[in-house]
């Protein structure tokens, strides 16, 4: 009687450390999902602040780049011609009277 006491009660310590190594095996790896899961939130909000700003770069340079367009345009007309003659040539049209301050 004995003997088969001291086997049933050794099992049932055997189970109790099973069930403990299993429960702490479980709990670290729902702590290091759960760490995963916080550096991949931190990873992917970063990354949505980047790709918001990016977005706004894009945005600047495509205006800008329409921009230059609008001034390219600009450059090829009669009257930036006129404006730059006059400007840095001091060059007048025949119909306008210059008048000189001394």
């Amino acid at each position: 009687m004995k003997n088969r006491y001291l086997v049933r009660s050794s099992k049932k310590r055997q189970n109790r450390y099973s069930v403990i190594m299993i429960t702490i095996v479980l709990i670290v790896i729902i702590v290091v999902v759960s760490v995963g899961k916080y550096n991949l939130k931190q990873k992917k909000l970063e990354y949505d602040k980047r790709e918001q700003l990016l977005t706004e770069q894009i945005k600047e340079q495509e205006e800008r780049a329409t921009e230059i367009e609008e001034y390219e345009k600009y450059t090829k007309t009669k009257k930036y011609a006129e404006e730059v003659a006059k400007e840095q040539l001091g060059l007048v049209n025949d119909d306008e009277i210059v008048f000189k301050t001394k």
